[in-house]
């Protein structure tokens, strides 16, 4: 089978057959023509330094400190800041998921960093919001910001294994 991206008909039928994503807010809002849409649970301040190496033997993820929510919203000023998504995602052996920022938060000033989502891996995302914006932005809960796009691929045996697997489930 060629590599192609999902639609959202077949988004839709993946999520309701087979888990694809769990735990969303409303379907026929969060799904796409061509993906689906990944909304913000919490803010968190990055609150440590970390470490990047080949190995990962001297990887140090930084640690976090959760902002609360005032009115069902966060004011960030400009930085770097960790989200974690409601959404948890299931990726099938025959799939893979890249996220792209809504162009919404991308008019707002600020944008999402994310890894890929590999075949294989399961759990509740967490990405990098940087806020650009000189002025701040306001994020509200639940805020959809980011736009996973699904891609079939050929399969094989290598499936993610690594230390992020059921992250935050």
């Amino acid at each position: 089978m060629e590599s192609c991206v999902l639609t959202g008909n077949e988004i839709r039928e993946l999520i309701l057959k087979n888990n694809l994503v769990q735990n969303y807010i409303d379907l026929d809002t969060q799904i796409t023509p061509n993906g689906f849409d990944m909304s913000v649970k919490e803010i968190h301040l990055i609150a440590s330094d970390g470490a990047v190496d080949f190995s990962n033997q001297k990887r140090i993820i930084s640690e976090t400190k959760k902002i609360d929510y005032v009115n069902d919203s966060i004011f960030l000023k400009k930085g770097p800041y960790k989200i974690v998504y409601n959404e948890i995602v299931n990726i099938p052996p025959n799939i893979i998921a890249l996220g792209r920022p809504r162009s919404t938060l991308l008019r707002c000033g600020a944008n999402v960093g994310t890894a890929v989502w590999d075949r294989g891996y399961s759990g509740r995302s967490e990405s990098l919001l940087l806020v650009h914006n000189e002025k701040g932005i306001k994020i509200f809960k639940d805020a959809r910001v980011l736009q996973l796009v699904f891609m079939r691929t050929a399969t094989d045996d290598s499936l993610y294994k690594g230390i992020f697997q059921k992250e935050n489930i």
